[in-house]
């Protein structure tokens, strides 16, 4: 087996293995998913806000805020399902900008 198929074997795991956060929380009564807090758990938990991450709390809205797709049903499993929908999408956005940065160098030093 080769050493690419080894590593996107291994993302699809860690893919499959990403509502997790959600599962074990929900198993053990605690209350959300560990460190995917807003500024008002931040505040609630250490008493304060840190300056750099109240000035960059507003930097960066993400495009699938809270992980959620129109139409999702409420329930962990629903929860759990579009998790991993949204890895898969990080995913292939991810792998998608690597190819095409790594397509676009390989011309440059080509023509060097």
């Amino acid at each position: 087996m080769t050493t690419v198929k080894k590593l996107w074997i291994g993302i699809g795991i860690l893919a499959l293995l990403s509502p997790l956060g959600l599962i074990i929380p929900a198993l053990f009564d605690a209350s959300g998913a560990w460190g995917e807090w807003g500024l008002d758990k931040i505040k609630k938990l250490i008493g304060y806000i840190p300056e750099g991450m109240q000035k960059l709390a507003e930097l960066w809205k993400s495009p699938m805020h809270a992980y959620t797709v129109p139409g999702q049903k409420p329930g962990l499993a629903h929860e759990s399902l579009v998790y991993i929908l949204t890895a898969v999408i990080g995913i292939a956005i991810t792998a998608g900008l690597a190819y095409v940065i790594a397509k676009l160098l390989g011309r440059k030093n080509k023509g060097n």
